[in-house]
């Protein structure tokens, strides 16, 4: 009988699969797709400052303007969470995939408790980036159901009478 090949089960782990770097290269490319922006005065001359001394891929800026310090995650759902943004990014990934919280827990081996709260500050991000919706012109609606009458409370309708 032959022997099974050996796994190595850091290989099955979905968290080994992306790392840091790539995360913030994105983040950076998808927030300042021209050049980077100070996120208090929205001014231009912002220059690099150095990296971040626990996130090594955490790039610094100082703004020339406002006098201002920042790093990439500065104003995002993102800034001031203690998970890595690896994880961010395969949360909001598996979120996309309609996995629970414990799923998502399960999957990242992170706490279903952090899970929680990092998928609510990533609904609420999206949800006050959301443009409001504004109706015009002619609109349409199917299967619209209209409450006939006052259910229990029959001397309102007498009232109205």
């Amino acid at each position: 009988m032959r022997a099974r090949p050996k796994i190595d089960k850091d290989i099955l782990n979905i968290r080994n699969v992306i790392d840091d770097a790539k995360c913030y290269e994105v983040v950076r490319g998808l927030r300042w797709p021209i050049t980077v922006i100070c996120p208090i005065c929205n001014s231009e001359k912002v220059v690099k400052n150095g990296h971040d001394v626990k996130q090594r891929d955490r790039q610094k800026y100082h703004c020339g303007t406002c006098n201002a310090y920042f790093d990439d995650l500065t104003g995002t759902v993102f800034e001031n969470h203690h998970q890595p943004l690896s994880v961010w990014v395969l949360c909001l990934y598996l979120m996309g995939l309609n996995l629970s919280n414990l799923q998502i827990a399960n999957e990242l081996g992170v706490n279903k408790s952090d899970i929680q709260q990092m998928t609510k500050f990533l609904r609420e991000g999206v949800s006050t980036r959301k443009p409001e919706v504004i109706l015009s012109g002619e609109i349409e609606c199917d299967e619209v159901y209209i409450v006939a009458g006052h259910k229990g409370r029959a001397d309102e309708v007498k009232k109205r009478s």
